[in-house]
């Protein structure tokens, strides 16, 4: 029996990987989350997150479950994936300031601190993790990635399903994926001046 790549949805915090999970699941992906994570105002379709990932660097035994499944990973726990698998990953990516906009936004929601570090010392530190990971990325043959940006797919969902569809084998339903895409939940937006 062929062992099924376990797909994983990367990339920030707040970089639309909930999205992406949910463009999967509509596509026809399974999808591995445990909902011990609830919608919220901040992610109001849900947050398709799987606790035990959070774990990845001790606790692997869960992996077997998530082959030919969709899984959500922030992107910095993805170097703690074993080698003895094969992984599809879709890396979204977003626009810095949209993405410290985004957690600033939730961390008042939550009534959590904003003022622990300047959003110029996180873009620096948030470019410098994502160039990090990206050239480790490419290292990796066991690991195929795919880099989906959020403004692209709420400018062209169909085209950018289309995209996704194809670097996971082409038999999802490209047009469902495209249909759950709500470009009324883009609300941090970042214009140049």
């Amino acid at each position: 029996m062929a062992i099924e790549p376990i797909i994983i949805v990367s990339g920030l915090p707040r970089s639309g990987t909930s999205m992406m999970m949910r463009m999967l699941e509509a596509g026809g992906v399974p999808i591995l989350t445990d909902h011990v994570r609830t919608a919220d105002e901040d992610n109001p379709k849900g947050y398709y997150e799987f606790e035990r990932v959070k774990q990845i660097a001790h606790d692997k035994a869960w992996l077997p479950q998530a082959q030919g499944k969709a899984v959500k990973m922030i992107s910095a726990l993805l170097k703690h994936l074993p080698a003895d698998y094969e992984y599809r990953i879709v890396f979204m990516q977003r626009n810095i300031r949209e993405i410290l906009a985004s957690q600033r936004q939730m961390l008042l929601r939550r009534g959590e601190p904003t003022d622990g570090v300047s959003d110029e010392r996180m873009a620096v530190l948030f470019t410098k993790h994502l160039s990090r990971v990206r050239d480790w990325l490419s290292k990796q043959p066991h690991m195929h990635v795919l880099y989906v940006h959020y403004g692209d797919v709420l400018a062209d969902p169909l085209g950018q399903a289309r995209r996704v569809a194809h670097f996971l084998g082409g038999t999802l339903d490209e047009e469902a994926m495209a249909r759950v895409v709500d470009r009324r939940l883009y609300r941090q937006r970042y214009t140049p001046a």
